[in-house]
């Protein structure tokens, strides 16, 4: 008898008919906590960008999320990665790592510049974020300035920019 094989996981762009399991993803990873963090205050009344979020599904089941929104740092236009959310059972093979890099691929491809994002940077340095000086960008309520990341999508895109990340 054969045994089961998961299939590898399918990276697209999310769908409306993605969305709601997307969420129920996002909550189940992250719980209730997740509404304290400076960066959910960036998502409150803004709206994500379809075109630059992601989804993966690993058979039929959705597997992990990430989404893009517009945000402003000083007065420059950059995007706000997060979450990110992958299912438990999808964890340690790469996939967070993957969604965020297939986000930032097309934000770059679209014309965007710069992508902020609030994680590890041991992380997210294998797929280009940095750390900037600390207090050069700040986040709208409490967060530790050693995990304020950035990636320029365009060389140069970060230089002089600083500033609070605010609503665009």
């Amino acid at each position: 008898m054969p045994k089961d094989v998961s299939s590898d996981p399918v990276i697209a762009p999310e769908t409306p008919a993605d969305a709601a399991e997307a969420v129920a993803l996002v909550d189940r990873v992250f719980g209730p906590g997740r509404y304290a963090k400076a960066a959910e205050r960036l998502r409150e009344g803004n709206r994500f960008l379809p075109g630059l979020s992601f989804v993966a599904r690993e058979d039929g089941r959705l597997a992990g999320t990430v989404r893009l929104w517009p945000v402003r740092v000083g007065g420059a236009e950059a995007l706000l990665l997060g979450p990110i959310a992958v299912d438990p059972a999808a964890r340690r093979r790469g996939l967070g790592a993957s969604l965020a890099a297939r986000a930032c691929e097309a934000a770059a491809e679209a014309g965007h510049a710069r992508v902020v994002l609030v994680g590890d940077l041991r992380f997210f340095e294998k797929i280009g974020f940095q750390a900037l000086a600390p207090g050069r960008i700040r986040m709208p309520g409490p967060a530790d300035p050693g995990r304020i990341l950035v990636r320029a999508l365009t060389p140069g895109a970060w230089d002089g920019v600083e500033g609070e990340v605010a609503l665009p």
